[in-house]
């Protein structure tokens, strides 16, 4: 049974734009208008699942589509880095930062490791593996890399080679037994 999965990034929020850890912010009105732009480009869902937070609630609201709000679906827990800038962590905490990047078992930050980010998807993606249909899942970057590292399977170290922008959109398929990518062409 073919199950396409189809991984939609949440609209850009104040914390993209000042490159901040975020916190459950909200999208901005352009954000607004980009996200309900590419809703004609998506196709019918049999199921749409959704992180809990307030960004990809918005994402979802703008898509015109109601969810199934899942908390393995939520952002990485980044701790007391929460809505502090990258720079200010480089400034205060470069060795934690520094280990956060190169130790993917590690979170400094008293958050959540990207470890343990891939482990949580990895298991989602299980669960959906056979459920034969369409999805689509609204989430947030960090967990779209982790998606595409798991498909890959690339070592978790690969997660930050990933660059995935608000709105992003990703395509994969399973065939029952495993997930692939999928990069979808202009109609001829």
């Amino acid at each position: 049974m073919m199950t396409r999965l189809t991984w939609i990034c949440h609209g850009s929020t104040a914390a993209n734009r000042e490159a901040r850890f975020p916190h459950d912010e909200p999208l901005n009105e352009k954000a607004i208008i980009a996200t309900q732009a590419i809703a004609p480009r998506l196709r019918h869902a049999d199921s749409i699942f959704a992180s809990p937070t307030l960004r990809a609630r918005q994402t979802a609201d703008a898509l015109g589509l109601q969810p199934e709000f899942c908390a393995a679906l939520a952002d990485c827990d980044f701790g007391r880095w929460s809505g502090r800038s990258i720079a200010e962590i480089q400034q205060a905490e470069p060795e934690n930062l520094a280990a956060w990047m190169a130790r993917p078992e590690e979170a400094p930050h008293g958050g959540e490791a990207i470890a343990a980010v891939c482990k949580r998807i990895s298991t989602w993606m299980a669960g959906r593996l056979q459920a034969g249909g369409h999805i689509v899942a609204i989430t947030h970057a960090a967990i779209i890399r982790a998606a595409i590292i798991n498909t890959l399977q690339a070592p978790i170290s690969s997660f930050w080679i990933v660059d995935i922008e608000p709105l992003a959109v990703v395509h994969m398929t399973s065939n029952g037994s495993r997930w692939s990518l999928r990069v979808e062409g202009a109609a001829a």
